[in-house]
């Protein structure tokens, strides 16, 4: 057989491709191979290993090649019995002490996108010591034929990891109180792995439950891809207003990234929700310890650090640099700009689930609605807005692009003074007024992505559009 060459590269969270273009079965039996050397290598094996999917197009065959090559390496696999939200998957590790996991999930992705996570012994998006092991044993093994598949080394076990996950949820909120709070829940799941999940752990009480897109479906009708954003949530947006919803929730495709709706049909951008939910772990569970956030995140975090004297930990973009840091300071929320959220207690990876049990738990606690609480927010903080452009653009084009942004030094933006310039993680501009202006290409798709937060949505509509004209796009 031909030697398999590959030019394979994990992103910010895992290794994505186009399904049947270059997300092929020899591929994924080919990073398999490395995930099972690298679990020789660090004697992780011993262990085992779990293997879950999502609901996309051949995820559960994916899977299955990538327990074959695995178990054949003498690694016991745990292979899920069926599609899995990545968080469950990612507790399971913990509660079954194994040597970590590989899902199979394209998580935001459109629908021809599948791809290859690892998570560590603790559940969490592999670091970058690790994905740079298992590249280079990718790299090594590229050129020799692929391997034989079957488990004759090791053996394959189904296993199913949700009830130990509804018991983590049990024990982490007073699910009773929220089954009993009489609200009406409505639940955008996207069509993917997450579908019951919420309406599971809330049914059977006075709070009333409304589930749409609740059957799994890779081809994500109606939307482009399963992303809990605005554009993609037209639709949970208007269910609340004619179910008279007390908030809308949406859990992405691989049920890792939250979507907020409140009860008059708005949605609560990503940078609003993180905000929320840190002053809800330090004001309602009375939490104390650091806060850790991605470049990208919003500086709403450093205000309520200095309200509640705690120490906020910025890192680049991608739970892999989070985690890490949750882990080494004890930190009691950690999340970045794409509605992810991890929390001390439970894994430190991102968990919508859990998230959006948090923030009913925030309303029911509080007695307030999801706009209340964000005028709670700003009263603390003061109003903050942001939003995000995603550019599509020839690849033959990047170097032109980056360079024009590191040759960039405008005096100012917007007619705001630039106080600061800094490459931490793609290129940043701080403004006089604390607004400030991102750019940076995404470590998961062909996009570049310009971010902007002000105290005004005008302000922030008119810094993306600054940052369009200084990349050149």
């Amino acid at each position: 057989m031909r030697p398999i060459k590959s030019s394979i590269k994990f992103g910010t969270d895992g290794w994505r491709g186009i399904i049947a273009e270059d997300f092929t079965f020899a591929n994924v039996r080919l990073v398999a191979r490395a995930v099972a050397d690298y679990l020789e290598q660090t004697g992780l094996g011993k262990k085992g290993l779990i293997i879950g999917y999502d609901t996309r197009f051949a995820s559960a065959d994916f899977a299955r090649a990538a327990a074959e090559v695995i178990a054949a390496s003498g690694t016991r696999v745990y292979l899920c019995d069926r599609p899995l939200p990545t968080p469950v998957i990612s507790y399971g590790v913990l509660a079954r002490k194994a040597g970590g996991a590989v899902i199979i999930t394209a998580s935001h992705n459109a629908p021809r996108w599948n791809g290859f996570k690892v998570k560590t012994t603790e559940g969490a998006s592999a670091p970058t010591e690790v994905i740079t092991l298992i590249e280079e044993n990718i790299a090594r093994l590229a050129g020799s034929p692929p391997p034989e598949s079957g488990p004759q080394g090791g053996a394959v076990d189904y296993i199913d990891l949700a009830p130990p996950y509804f018991k983590q949820m049990e024990s982490l909120v007073d699910l009773p109180a929220l089954r009993q709070a009489g609200l009406k829940v409505v639940i955008d799941s996207m069509y993917g792995a997450g579908a019951g999940y919420l309406r599971t752990l809330l049914e059977g009480g006075s709070s009333r439950l409304v589930e749409i897109n609740g059957q799994p479906n890779p081809n994500f009708p109606g939307i482009e891809r399963p992303e809990p954003i605005m554009p993609n949530l037209a639709g949970l947006s208007s269910r609340v207003v004619t179910e008279t919803g007390s908030v809308g929730l949406a859990t992405d495709g691989d049920a890792d990234r939250i979507g907020i709706i409140d009860e008059n049909g708005n949605f609560l951008n990503q940078l609003q929700v993180y905000a929320l939910l840190a002053l809800y772990l330090l004001d309602v569970r009375r939490r104390r310890g650091p806060i850790v956030k991605t470049i990208t995140s919003t500086s709403m975090l450093y205000r309520l650090g200095k309200l509640y004297d705690i120490p906020v930990i910025e890192t680049p973009v991608g739970f892999k640099y989070i985690a890490p840091v949750m882990v080494r300071e004890k930190a009691i929320i950690g999340g970045e700009e794409s509605g992810g959220f991890g929390f001390r207690g439970h894994v430190p990876e991102r968990d919508a689930i859990l998230a959006g049990l948090y923030f009913l738990d925030f309303m029911v606690k509080t007695g307030k609605t999801p706009s209340q609480l964000l005028e709670y927010l700003y009263e603390k903080v003061g109003p903050h807005y942001y939003n995000r452009l995603d550019v599509a653009f020839p690849k033959d084009e990047r170097r032109g692009m980056t360079r024009r942004l590191e040759e960039s030094q405008p005096p100012r933006i917007n007619g705001t003074a630039v106080v600061k310039k800094d490459t931490f993680d793609g290129f940043r501009f701080t403004l006089a007024d604390d607004s400030w202006l991102l750019i940076r290409f995404s470590g998961t798709e062909p996009l570049l992505r310009i971010y902007a937060e002000a105290s005004s949505q005008t302000t922030v509509e008119r810094l993306l559009q600054a940052g369009k004209k200084l990349v050149g796009v």
